[in-house]
């Protein structure tokens, strides 16, 4: 049976993937009282990685929906540590976004917008947060985005 949160999902023709597994030596979750903290998710589409360099190869409305992706994965893995009861999500506490750009590149804050903007519309205003968006010269596999998110669950 779907909750309130994915029933507003499912209006917004978004399926929440299963959490992605970690890549590497670390856990995809830890929850701290009734905080869990996400670790980072990397834009990934249907058909594999979201790659590209703002200010390069990517313009911002294609980095907006890189992190629009990794939203997705974010809410897939607090679902996971919610026991697979998203509805035990209270609010989105904080997203830490990187954006891979060129020097040059300063509108960080718009690409993480595409994560931002989603949580709002999928939450209200359990989506509104708090968050830092900043450069990165490079991120793991050529990724254009990755996003890290603290969230309040019950």
């Amino acid at each position: 049976m779907s909750g309130t949160h994915e029933a507003r999902l499912a209006e917004l023709g978004v399926t929440l993937p299963d959490a992605p597994a970690p890549a590497a030596n670390y856990v995809p979750f830890v929850r701290v009282g009734d905080l869990v903290y996400v670790s980072g998710q990397i834009s990934m589409g249907p058909d594999g990685l979201i790659t590209g360099k703002l200010g390069d190869t990517m313009d911002v409305e294609a980095g907006a929906a890189a992190a629009r992706t990794c939203a997705i994965a974010l809410l897939a893995q607090c679902k996971a540590a919610c026991g697979g009861d998203l509805d035990r999500l209270v609010r989105v506490v904080k997203l830490t976004g990187f954006v891979n750009s060129t020097v040059d590149f300063t509108d960080q804050p718009e690409v993480v917008n595409g994560a931002s903007d989603f949580l709002v519309d999928a939450l209200g205003d359990a989506g509104r947060h708090s968050r830092s968006a900043v450069s990165a010269a490079a991120l793991p596999r050529g990724v254009a985005v990755e996003i890290e998110a603290i969230f309040q669950v019950s």
